[in-house]
């Protein structure tokens, strides 16, 4: 049986403040768990019904500090989930260091004021699929390691890099090495017409005011996704996250036709 004040200490980790003192974060769900657990990345405690347990292999946990095996009411009273998987895991935030010189020489994207968790986690999920590295936040975005932020992710967060800075500084560096800074905008040139490059700075912006107008001086290239349905009514815009999808597939086919 669980402690309580290992209970306790689970659901505080709900808090961003907590997370950040603690450099822990929580993750839920069968599949999730075990992909964490399969990238041998550091997971501080495992929490799992016993039959969850014996199914794993031995060297999945090998390096795990603490296990407990618990009842599926005991779940619940830590879980975030409406129905609970068997299995959660308090997870290491991992210390990387952020060399801007190095993220703007591939692909990467900025996220300016981002603040819904879905959008977040699909925006993640999405850039591991098409093999983009790095996303770089501004700091009023929503935490990445929020718990809606990593269910949406969907284990994306083992191949991606999420930083927070301040983007001006992205932003003016990336201009004095060449670099392009690619914004979708209402006003921008079609992505379907506009000529790529094969590296550049994707920036997205906020869900209801898009991109801050004291990042547009920084944008070299306009882009948008145009819409081809005539509908007047309940169809304004794109959800961010689904733009995102998107502009990265256009960007990444476009890539590929550069380099080959």
């Amino acid at each position: 049986m669980i402690s309580k004040s290992k209970i306790r200490f689970i659901r505080s980790l709900q808090n961003k403040k907590v997370r950040d003192e603690e450099r822990l974060f929580v993750i839920e769900g069968d599949k999730l768990v075990r992909e964490f657990l399969a990238a041998r990345f550091p997971v501080r405690m495992l929490i799992a019904k016993p039959e969850f347990l014996s199914s794993l292999l031995p060297e999945m946990i090998q390096n795990i500090n603490e296990i407990e095996a618990v009842s599926y009411e005991e779940l619940k009273q830590m879980s975030t989930l409406k129905t609970p998987h068997n299995a959660l895991a308090i997870v290491q935030i991992p210390e990387s260091e952020m060399i801007v010189s190095e993220i703007i020489k591939q692909f990467c994207v900025a996220l300016d004021f981002v603040q819904d968790p879905g959008n977040m986690g699909t925006i993640i999920r999405a850039a591991g699929w098409f093999g983009i590295k790095n996303i770089v936040c501004s700091v009023d975005c929503v935490d990445v390691y929020n718990s809606k932020v990593i269910q949406a992710s969907m284990g994306a967060l083992l191949h991606v890099n999420v930083f927070y800075t301040d983007l001006k500084t992205l932003f003016t560096n990336a201009i004095k090495n060449s670099v392009p800074v690619y914004g979708t905008m209402l006003d921008g040139k079609s992505i379907y017409d506009h000529k790529l490059d094969n590296k550049g700075i994707i920036l997205l912006g906020n869900e209801s005011k898009g991109i801050s107008d004291e990042l547009i001086p920084f944008i070299t290239e306009k882009i948008r996704i145009p819409k081809y349905s005539n509908a007047k009514e309940g169809i304004d815009s794109l959800n961010v996250g689904m733009a995102a999808s998107v502009v990265f597939s256009e960007f990444l086919r476009k890539s590929d036709n550069l380099n080959n």
